[in-house]
């Protein structure tokens, strides 16, 4: 019997990436990949562990999953991912459910894991994390057909003190321009008409292979595929944006006027016990200068509130800096100590309940600003890709340029029939917290 194989993702878009690589893997062995879990004979669970609450909700899918082997046809439970890579002794001693491991540098091995788990060798393979996949390797796409994510790069060398990514991910590590090309030239062929580029250090791209800031060059490169029409940009790190890079999503057409720039704080005390880059004065002016040189920019940032040592003046400056700078989006995390990580040796940190009232007062500042922001594209006419069709209401449901897929706002079509996939002009009409609507213009 040939085995159904379903794989449960959790966290962000890198662990998307690396799940339809595996999905790809799978499908080439001949093993059938399925989407619901009670028909799946093998699941695998690809984990995120990157704050407390991740590593929660990973282990809460892998017991919840695990219960299948008595009531459905479950054979296998497998675990990878982040949580894997930090903590595959543990796992396995106190989750008897799980049947393999296999880490972050290991997932193209995982029809191996697969059969040995089936065996009843309960496999683990767990290596240093310094592999990074290529264009020869299968991808099965589980976003639409017209938009898709593709890793430019991976690991990283900030040492910021409070991420765990270096030690769940590796070092930084960028993939060659024609790795990234060949597989950005595939995917359209397939289809696919919006790239975003992802890594969890992008501007730093090229660096090691290149001994340069390569970052514009690929941007460039990638938006000349054929069929390519939009190229976004994520997780810029503030100390290596470039003048050149503010040129090209200036001056080239098929990049989005879209930022994704974590900044996590703006105090200057806050951000060397963060061990981030730059002070409060280079952000500003860094800001500044991108929304010179490309007017209509959609900044998104992240910020993380309750880190050890910030008072309430660093936090009621933190809401001062939001109030002014007015990020068209941006998102909040209370600050979670992590294991390994320098942050967790501070002194003086910010009990839970201050940190919730300190992210909710944030957010509850970013939400009447992300209002004043959609409104000024009343009256504009909009590019924007057509995602689904709402029969019940009879709209159709789409994204700007200035919106990424799931995490930010949407746009509302009224009065027109369109394709879903396409790019098609609309007009706004009405603007609202997050979203858009508006009229097809023909």
């Amino acid at each position: 019997m040939t085995e159904k194989i379903k794989i449960v993702t959790l966290g962000c878009e890198k662990n998307l990436v690396d799940s339809e690589i595996m999905s790809g893997l799978i499908h080439e062995r001949g093993y059938s990949v399925v989407e619901n879990n009670e028909e799946a004979t093998v699941i695998i669970v690809n984990t995120c562990g990157f704050i407390d609450a991740a590593k929660e909700e990973s282990v809460n899918t892998i017991l919840d999953l695990a219960e299948l082997k008595e009531t459905a046809n479950l054979k296998a439970l497998i675990v990878s991912g982040c949580l894997t890579q930090r903590y595959k002794e543990q796992l396995m001693e106190e989750m008897p459910e799980i049947d393999g491991i296999v880490g972050t540098g290991d997932f193209d091995k995982i029809n191996d894991i697969v059969d040995e788990a089936l065996r009843g060798s309960k496999p683990i393979l767990v290596g240093n994390p310094v592999f990074n996949y290529d264009q020869k390797l299968p991808r099965r796409m589980s976003t639409p057909r017209f938009t898709t994510y593709v890793k430019i790069a991976e690991g990283c060398d900030n040492a910021c003190t409070f991420c765990s990514i270096p030690i769940m991910r590796g070092k930084f590590r960028s993939r060659s321009i024609e790795s990234v090309i060949g597989e950005v030239e595939q995917l359209a062929a397939q289809g696919v008409k919006e790239v975003s580029l992802i890594a969890q250090d992008s501007t730093n791209y090229g660096t090691d292979l290149y001994d340069q800031f390569m970052l514009p060059t690929l941007m460039n490169k990638v938006s000349e595929v054929p069929g390519i029409e939009w190229v976004r940009l994520h997780y810029a790190y503030p100390g290596f944006f470039t003048d050149e890079l503010i040129d090209v999503i200036a001056d080239n057409p098929k990049i989005c006027k879209y930022i994704d720039m974590p900044l996590q704080h703006s105090e200057d005390s806050v951000l060397k016990r963060m061990r981030r880059p730059g002070r409060q004065r280079d952000t500003r002016e860094l800001v500044a200068k991108i929304r010179a040189r490309i007017p209509n920019v959609s900044l998104r940032t992240s910020l993380i509130v309750g880190f050890p040592g910030e008072t309430d003046q660093d936090f009621e400056n933190l809401c001062e800096f939001v109030r002014d700078i007015k990020f068209d989006r941006m998102g909040v995390f209370t600050y979670s100590s992590e294991e390994g990580t320098p942050a967790t040796r501070l002194p003086d940190h910010v009990d839970e309940d201050v940190k919730e009232y300190r992210a909710n007062t944030l957010m509850e500042i970013q939400r009447q600003i992300s209002n004043d922001v959609s409104g000024k594209h009343i009256g504009q006419v909009l590019d924007v890709l057509v995602e689904r069709y709402e029969g019940r209401n009879d709209v159709y449901v789409g994204r700007s340029q200035f919106d990424a897929p799931e995490i930010d706002g949407e746009v509302f079509i009224t009065n027109c029939k369109v394709s879903i996939g396409e790019i098609t002009k609309v007009r706004i009409t009405h603007a609202y917290e997050f979203d858009l609507s508006g009229e097809g213009v023909s």
